[in-house]
């Protein structure tokens, strides 16, 4: 197979032993562009979408995307006959580079490889691999693709090639090139004025050739630039170069003694030594990595791990400093600044300055007792040494301040609960790592090191879940792989059965001072009463994941403070931001941290104060979840609320979240289930049935019916168990409706006759209406079409009383139904028409793309196809709009019968075909199966007996599994008609396949 080289580091090309491939039009190179900026991972549809269509695709973006991509994968294969490097993977597609090209994967390549070999000392090396890295730039990436994401990518590409570019700069003055680069550098500036590092490196070639004045120069441009171009002054690397090149300073020359040595031989190495089970941080390594690269440059480096208490900061920074402690031959200082310790307090600054100097080799007489002489002292000693310091476990900036060089010849790594970049950044070449767990693989690996067996190995399902319960902690990981080597007779899932318990979990992995309780507890301490606070009921709250406005309502507290305390949690390392939902961030908590947080709940905060906050959180949560209802619908429709407090939040919070509904109902839906599950277990049934039968807007449009039962089991316990009989009544008509739409009608009848009765009794008549309309759809699926037709009268009469006119649309086309099963085609005909233009007043999307395709199902009963088709195109894109995968599945049936209508035989076959997909997807037996039919009417229709009788099979097992047993009568007919050798009648066809 031939070698296909992709290119992008200049105008798209590609080819294969020289010959080109020419790509037809924008639409194609911009998604062959997007695929090539991710190889190897999927790339979703709507993202290339996006990209084509700068943001406004149109309805049929999805099938353009599949006919372009189809056309590249021809132009491939035409080209050099390959297959398998365009590939389908849900959500989008993928491309493959297999043995193949790429040239930006080949540049980050050489690139690693450069910093690598510069971390060790071998400059030349690194050198030739930058500049074999740099050679492979053709011009802008990308030339000529003008789509947004596209440029942005190509955008970051051209940031690295400029850093590339830097870190040979710096390769090539520590070779002693200044002379050689100085026209270089200066033309370099001049085309990227704005670039620090680049300025100060001409200043320090220019002043190392002699060329003071010019160094000058070059820093007076610069400013001048930066005041013009940004209304700022140059960093303060770069004015302190300036200043020592006006005073001549050691530190750009090699400097001379400042004091007096002892005649030590002995160079400082006081890392720790290295764990010997650390596993992984692959990318994490390669990302301290970095700091190497600004060694000699116009700022110190400073390097930051940031993370929870058990995450393996120390481990990391102690393996990393082992890696490249060859390259700081004047020595290794480490100090534990004891920032978290549980019995001492943080070490002082000026102890720890007094042993880095006496290690420096500083007589102890020459070190002053003021510490700001100490740190003047020790930048003093350290002047062109080339050192690593390792601060673990750091508090603040202001513990570690006075310990920083001044010197880019040394290096720093910091370790700490939080984050310190708001002092650091720009100041230093600052290098931040937010370390989080292992990864899975990782994580065995460390269980196997630790524990010293192949209990692991011989059981991965159980070392996989092990894993899990450990949230991947190294701390935590070392502790249960301790207790299995000290427990030869205990299994792998032995361990796991008892951390599964979530009461005993802390207890298992807390042994002894230094488990994983006691390191929580570290970083707990410290925090504000607020903050505190704000840990402690979010932790008790049984979600997820959630947003700031979810703490608010539990502090009882404006979201902007809120989100201020979460925000505390965040640096704190005890919460993590994970996805911005809806334009707003999310948070949740790792799992051990939820368990210590409910522990510190449970111990401090009172029972009632534990209630009242979820029942606030219940009320935000249930009001949101209203009026996205309203905004879907036009009003409270077709539920029953009762008399649970809500707590509303800000309108312009609310019109945020609530931009588009049902995105926020699916990105709730988790939390949704998980809180009606804790209201149920409290007790708080008011809350807990409101929001379970509130939340059937999501569960119904997007087919989660699992999640619909067990929010409503939970909710009608809760119910029965405190006497709430409006709640009783409400959750056993949602019920109701569940088992109708999963076809158990005898279910039905016993969820739904007793909320008839319990609605009669409270006197709620839009209860009593709503079980009414759904006893009509009982009936109507028994075949008793006159008691539906009667019930859904009684019905629509008292929705018409109350005002709810969504679910008078409903009923409406639900009669539209009956009648068309009735033979009364033009009756069916006016009650669609009434029920769409009903549905389309209130704006409720669902409904009107429902009561279309009745509409459609009566104008194909008429004979009029092409209306009948137009209709169906309408409500097509209503349901693609909404994201109603049920109600797709139903249009494109519906379709495919106004496409039979019409004799387009071909074109049915292919929206049937796509209706049984859709349907089998969601998954819905009955659509399936009605689609199934139409189809195996169209093929026999066709003359193709083969494929009528593997979809006329299929729709008789899926009628058979729902149990409607006058629709498999109709396809055991079309079976035996399909046996006979005579041509199909089409007359009976259609007779059979319809209604």
């Amino acid at each position: 197979m031939l070698q296909v080289v992709f290119r992008i580091l200049g105008p798209l090309d590609i080819s294969a032993e020289g010959r080109p491939m020419a790509l037809q039009g924008a639409r194609q190179r911009t998604i062959m562009s997007m695929l090539l900026l991710a190889p190897g991972r999927v790339v979703s549809v709507d993202t290339l979408a996006d990209a084509v269509w700068h943001g406004e695709p149109p309805a049929t973006a999805r099938n353009q995307i599949a006919i372009c991509v189809s056309a590249l994968r021809k132009t491939l294969k035409t080209a050099f006959g390959i297959d398998g490097v365009l590939v389908t993977s849900h959500p989008g597609y993928m491309l493959f580079p297999g043995e193949h090209r790429i040239d930006a994967v080949e540049f980050e390549e050489r690139a690693a490889e450069g910093r690598v070999a510069a971390r060790r000392g071998d400059l030349e090396e690194a050198r030739a691999h930058f500049e074999e890295a740099l050679a492979m730039w053709r011009g802008p990436a990308l030339e000529g693709v003008t789509a947004e994401r596209v440029e942005a990518e190509a955008a970051r590409l051209t940031e690295l090639r400029l850093d590339v570019y830097e870190q040979l700069t710096a390769v090539r003055l520590e070779l002693g090139q200044h002379s050689e680069l100085v026209a270089e550098l200066a033309r370099f500036v001049r085309e990227n004025p704005l670039r620090e590092q680049a300025v100060a490196q001409l200043m320090l070639a220019q002043y190392r050739c002699g060329r003071r004045a010019e160094a000058l120069e070059t820093y007076r441009e610069g400013q001048r630039l930066f005041a013009e171009e940004l209304g700022i002054d140059p960093g303060p690397a770069l004015r302190e170069l300036h200043e020592e090149i006006l005073a001549d300073a050691p530190t750009l020359v090699p400097p001379a003694e400042q004091v007096t040595l002892a005649p030590a031989t002995i160079v400082p190495a006081h890392l720790p030594p290295a764990p010997a089970s650390f596993t992984g941080r692959r990318d994490e390594l390669a990302t301290l990595d970095r700091l190497l690269d600004h060694l000699d440059g116009a700022a110190l480096p400073v390097g930051s791990i940031t993370g929870t208490g058990g995450v393996g900061k120390t481990a990391l920074a102690v393996h990393w400093s082992h890696q490249v402690h060859a390259r700081f031959p004047d020595g290794q200082l480490f100090a534990d600044m004891r920032g978290y310790d549980e019995d001492e307090a943080p070490r002082k600054p000026s102890a720890v300055l007094d042993r880095f100097l006496r290690a420096l080799g500083v007589p102890g007489p020459q070190i002053p007792a003021d510490q700001v002489e100490r740190t003047a002292l020790f930048r003093s000693v350290l002047d062109g040494r080339r050192v690593l310091i390792v601060l673990d476990n750091a508090r603040s900036f202001a513990q570690i301040r006075p310990l920083l060089p001044g010197t880019s010849r040394a290096c720093v790594l910091v370790t700490s609960r939080d984050s310190m970049g708001g002092a650091m950044a720009g100041d230093y070449a600052y290098v931040p790592l937010q370390l989080g767990s292992l990864e899975q693989d990782e994580s065995i690996t460390l269980l196997s090191r630790v524990a010293g067996d192949d209990r692991f190995g011989a059981d991965p399902v159980g070392a996989a879940r092990l894993s899990e319960l450990c949230d991947r902690l190294p701390l935590a990981l070392r502790i249960a792989a301790a207790r299995l080597a000290a427990k030869p007779h205990w299994s792998v899932r032995t361990l796991v059965s008892r951390l599964e318990d979530q009461h005993r979990r802390l207890d298992e992995l807390s042994i002894d001072s230094r488990g994983v309780r006691a390191g929580l507890r570290l970083s707990y301490r410290g925090l504000p009463a607020d903050t505190a606070r704000m840990f402690r009921l979010l932790g008790w709250l049984s979600v997820p994941e959630f947003s700031s406005w979810t703490g608010a309502a539990l502090l009882d507290l404006d979201p902007v403070d809120a989100e201020d305390l979460i925000e505390q949690l965040v640096d704190a390392q005890l919460l993590e931001p994970v996805s911005v939902g809806v334009g707003h961030v999310r948070y949740r908590f790792q799992d051990l941290l939820r368990l210590f947080a409910r522990e510190r709940a449970a111990e401090e905060d009172s029972d009632d104060d534990r209630r009242a906050a979820v029942r606030r959180a219940g009320g935000s949560w249930l009001a949101l979840a209203r009026e996205a209802h309203r905004r879907m619908y036009g009003g409270d429709y077709a539920v029953i609320h009762g008399p649970a407090a809500l707590r509303e939040l800000p309108a312009h919070l609310v019109d945020s979240l609530l931009e588009d509904p049902m995105g926020w109902f699916e990105t709730e839906r988790l939390a949704l289930t998980a809180l009606v599950d804790q209201l149920a277990r409290e007790d708080e049934s008011a809350h807990a049935w409101d929001l379970a039968v509130t939340a059937v807007t999501l569960f119904q449009n997007r087919n989660y019916l699992e999640d619909w039962r067990d929010c409503a089991e939970a909710a009608l316990t809760a119910a029965r168990r405190t006497g709430d009989r409006l709640g009783e009544a409400a959750l056993l008509q949602s019920l109701g409706t569940l088992e109708i739409i999963q076809w158990d009608f005898d279910s039905a009848h016993a969820r739904l006759r007793p909320a008839l009765r319990l609605f009669e009794e409270l006197g709620r008549p839009e209860g009593r209406a709503l079980v009414l309309r759904n006893l009509a759809l009982c009936a109507r699926h028994q075949t008793d079409l006159d008691r539906a037709h009667e019930l859904c009268r009684d019905a629509l009469e008292i929705f018409r009383e109350v005002g709810d006119h969504y679910a008078e649309a409903h009923v409406l086309g639900l009669l539209a139904q009956i009648e068309l099963e009735r033979g009364d085609a033009q009756a069916s005909l006016l009650l669609s028409s009434e029920a769409v233009a009903k549905s389309r007043g209130l704006g409720a999307v669902r409904g009107e793309a429902q009561s279309t395709v009745r509409l459609a199902e009566a104008l194909v009963q008429q004979g009029e196809g092409e209306r009948a088709e137009a209709a169906c195109r309408r409500a097509l894109e209503l349901v693609l709009a909404s994201g109603d995968r049920r109600g797709e599945a139903h249009v494109l049936r519906a379709l495919g019968e106004a496409l039979w209508c019409q004799e387009k035989l071909s074109e049915a076959q292919t929206v049937l075909r796509d209706a049984v997909r859709a349907a089998e997807q969601v998954p819905d037996r009955y659509v399936q199966a009605r689609a199934a039919v139409v189809l195996g009417c169209v093929l026999m229709q066709c003359s193709d007996r083969a494929g009528a009788a593997v979809s006329l099979r299929m729709a008789d097992e899926l009628f058979v599994e729902v149990g409607v047993r006058q629709w498999r009568e109709r396809v055991q007919r079309l079976l035996v008609a399909l046996g006979e050798d005579e041509p199909a009648d089409a007359r009976l066809l259609f007779d059979l396949a319809r209604p």
